[in-house]
């Protein structure tokens, strides 16, 4: 999912869609929950893996400039054109419009396989599951080649139960909030092609950066620069050798330098801001 910007809104729905009725291949219904903003060029495949499976594929489109919009209604009829308020809020948008007993919450930069597919189903069949949310590991792709260590293989919540499901209002790294928390964890990964190029890579994690220190603003946090440079060191450290980065060769080592880059700006973001502000306040 690419950081939008504003359009004209589209209000929710007032009231939550009537529950849909059950596949006959599966005891329970399942509905798709996209959020995206020009993704013409990968949001097909993540469509066309879960066509034809879920009950209903819900997309909300933060006001594309490209083709996204048009490209999944050719999958679905529930696409709506929005502005953007942020992950946290967009999803809470979207996931307002499903009508499943079940969730998947996916980004147009992944998609389900087959072997994923028939897990699931086989998890929401069976009559002696209790959980509300399944976990699935990634594997993440760079530059042609999956990852097999680190942070960008590990389980994602992205399967739940939607009676009282929601996801926290923030801005980035949303995450879902559950009545009750009971998980399983599944073995088939979701595939997940998060970067196009270098550049792109390095782009979403500085825009990433810079909206969680906005949020962290916001909370009354501040920053220093050594304790940016501290967390480049730390996080590096964590990524190449305690999560096991250094096993993916090259990649591997890329990848620590992009997670200590994006913790360094981060907390150099926060820094700035407070540091502007401050500014700001003495020339007045």
């Amino acid at each position: 999912m690419e950081l939008a910007h504003p359009t004209e809104p589209t209000a929710p729905p007032a009231i939550a869609p009537p529950p849909l009725p059950a596949r006959t291949h599966r005891r329970t219904t399942l509905s798709v929950l996209l959020i995206a903003f020009n993704e013409a060029d990968r949001i097909e495949g993540c469509l066309r893996s879960v066509a034809g499976w879920a009950d209903e594929i819900v997309v909300l489109d933060s006001g594309s400039t490209d083709a996204t919009a048009e490209i999944a209604r050719r999958y679905t009829d529930k696409v709506w054109v929005t502005d953007w308020p942020g992950y946290g809020p967009q999803r809470n948008r979207a996931l307002a419009r499903c009508g499943g007993e079940w969730v998947l919450s996916i980004d147009a930069d992944e998609a389900v396989t087959p072997e994923l597919r028939d897990e699931i189903d086989r998890t929401l069949d069976d009559p002696a599951r209790s959980c509300t949310v399944i976990k699935m590991p990634w594997r993440t792709f760079v530059f042609g080649q999956p990852l097999r260590r680190g942070r960008y293989t590990s389980p994602q919540a992205k399967l739940f139960l939607r009676a009282g499901a929601r996801y926290r209002e923030h801005q980035v790294h949303e995450s879902l909030l559950l009545p009750v928390r009971r998980t399983v964890e599944l073995r088939a990964p979701l595939e997940h092609h998060s970067w196009r190029s270098y550049r792109h890579l390095q782009e979403k994690h500085l825009g990433y950066a810079c909206l969680l220190a906005e949020q962290k603003r916001a909370q009354g946090a501040r920053g220093s620069l050594p304790y940016a440079a501290l967390r480049f060191l730390t996080d590096f450290t964590q990524q190449y050798l305690l999560r096991g980065g250094f096993l993916d060769g090259g990649r591997g080592f890329l990848m620590a330098c992009a997670l200590g880059q994006y913790a360094f700006h981060k907390y150099a973001a926060l820094w700035a801001l407070n540091a502007d502000a401050t500014d700001e306040t003495r020339r007045r």
